[in-house]
């Protein structure tokens, strides 16, 4: 795991820094879910800003996942809403290898919600739930 300084003097590379970017509320467990998803997902870590006056939690998390960013706090939401279990949503993934992603991220750790198998429109395609309570969707398109 990397030190708890301040990692990232650079911008990351704008390459993962287009389209929407989810900025999830961790609930002081920012650090732990970035290591978590390098596990899981084979997530780069971009840069931590820690809470210099909360030791062991961050400000901001950056990590890259399958080419897209994805940014995490330890606080609070958008101007400090307070943080809420996540409902309504998951995090899609879209993979070459479904496979090998799915059993990855099995073996890390994460619940088959929605077996990965074909669906009626072509891809395969199945739902995971990460130690955190995120939904996260691996996807294969068909051939």
């Amino acid at each position: 795991m990397p030190d708890e300084t301040i990692q990232a003097a650079a911008r990351p590379d704008a390459g993962v820094m287009n389209g929407v970017i989810p900025y999830l509320a961790m609930n002081g467990r920012a650090g732990e879910a970035a290591a978590f998803y390098a596990r899981a997902f084979g997530a780069r870590d971009l840069g931590r800003f820690p809470d210099q006056q909360n030791p062991g939690r961050f400000l901001h998390v950056q990590i890259e996942v399958n080419g897209g960013c994805l940014m995490m706090t330890d606080h609070g939401g958008c101007a400090d809403a307070p943080a809420v279990e996540p409902q309504g949503f998951h995090l899609q993934l879209v993979v070459a290898d479904g496979d090998a992603w799915w059993s990855r991220a099995v073996a890390a750790g994460c619940a088959v919600t929605v077996p990965f198998e074909r669906q009626f429109w072509g891809d395969r395609w199945g739902v995971l739930r990460d130690p955190f309570g995120l939904a996260w969707a691996i996807s294969e398109a068909s051939a």
